[in-house]
């Protein structure tokens, strides 16, 4: 009998005693906190705008218990590597790769850390997946900004349908811009237009390229890509003087040098990946099964200040620039 009261006493206690365990790893597991690597690739607004969203989706939630190691390429591939590296080494929770480039650096430099982009315009041409099927797998997910190319195609009919030869404008290094140039083309070419390629390598060669395409273009367009957004200024004071509009893929290089972009919110798009990290860290969602998310809704924009100087009228379904 005395045996089966001390064997009671035992058991009950050690039920206290795994009862205690489990609250203090609770304790432990609410006290946790993260790092979080972001590598962007340049500083624009685009980009700018995807990581603020970011940084305030996962602080919204997390608090003083997350904290940033926030790093700009500087429009630098190899940066972006030496950055991504740095963030290995440290061991970070995850990574928030902010555009092509950086997501490629991130893809060569980790598979065991999640990785999540933003402002990746097509992940299968990004990472070269063929027949990509809206999840990457491994250790990679993150959120696309790609509006639908056949509706910025659309656009430019709409806006200039006596138009015959159009410029395509972009980098050459960036996969993804020139993804959208080649499904572009072929999205106009069907609606009647001559298309030309201008590719510039870097910013070094970019006024050059720009005037070329000024010269033998009606209208231009150049997609979200990255080295135009940061130098849009550059663009805009040669082809607006040539009178030569540009549709934009993206808001921000709209706002630069555009006339009209079929627009998405880099913040939102931000945001939304700063809650598929929190649900990555903190709530155990599986980054391999995660798909890519895409903006929820686009809008036609247009650029008051430049339509005006090119004498273009919108329809009254675009929404202004602010």
């Amino acid at each position: 009998m005395k045996k089966q009261i001390l064997a009671g006493v035992l058991s009950a206690t050690m039920v206290v005693g795994m009862g205690g365990v489990s609250v203090f790893a609770a304790d432990n597991a609410d006290d946790k906190t993260y790092n979080i690597g972001i590598c962007q690739l340049v500083q624009h607004e685009a980009l700018d705008a995807a990581t603020q969203g970011f940084k305030d989706a996962i602080t919204e939630e997390l608090g003083d218990k997350v904290t940033f190691d926030e790093q700009n390429a500087q429009g630098d591939s190899n940066t972006c590597s030496t950055i991504i590296n740095n963030f290995v080494a440290e061991d970070v929770d995850l990574i928030l790769a902010n555009a092509t480039p950086a997501l490629q650096a991130a893809q060569a430099g980790t598979d065991t850390i999640p990785v999540l982009g933003t402002a990746v315009t097509e992940y299968g041409v990004a990472l070269g997946i063929d027949d990509f099927n809206g999840t990457v797998g491994g250790n990679i997910s993150g959120t696309a900004d790609l509006a639908p190319l056949n509706e910025q195609a659309a656009m430019l009919k709409e806006l200039f349908p006596d138009a015959k030869n159009v410029g395509l404008l972009y980098c050459s290094a960036e996969a993804n811009s020139q993804y959208q140039v080649d499904t572009v083309k072929a999205e106009l070419e069907k609606l009647g237009y001559t298309c030309e390629y201008y590719a510039f390598s870097d910013s070094n060669d970019l006024a050059t390229i720009v005037t070329n395409a000024a010269n033998s273009s009606d209208v231009i367009y150049i997609p979200t890509d990255n080295t135009a957004a940061a130098n849009t200024e550059i663009i805009n004071n040669i082809c607006q003087p040539a009178g030569v509009p540009i549709i934009a893929g993206e808001e921000g290089i709209c706002s630069g040098c555009g006339v009209a972009t079929l627009s998405i919110s880099y913040y939102d798009l931000g945001y939304k990946t700063g809650e598929m990290a929190y649900e990555i860290l903190v709530n155990g969602a599986d980054v391999s099964q995660t798909a890519v998310e895409f903006a929820p809704n686009v809008t036609k924009k247009y650029n008051v200040a430049n339509c005006e100087a090119l004498g273009i009228t919108v329809p009254d379904d675009y929404v202004a620039i602010e």
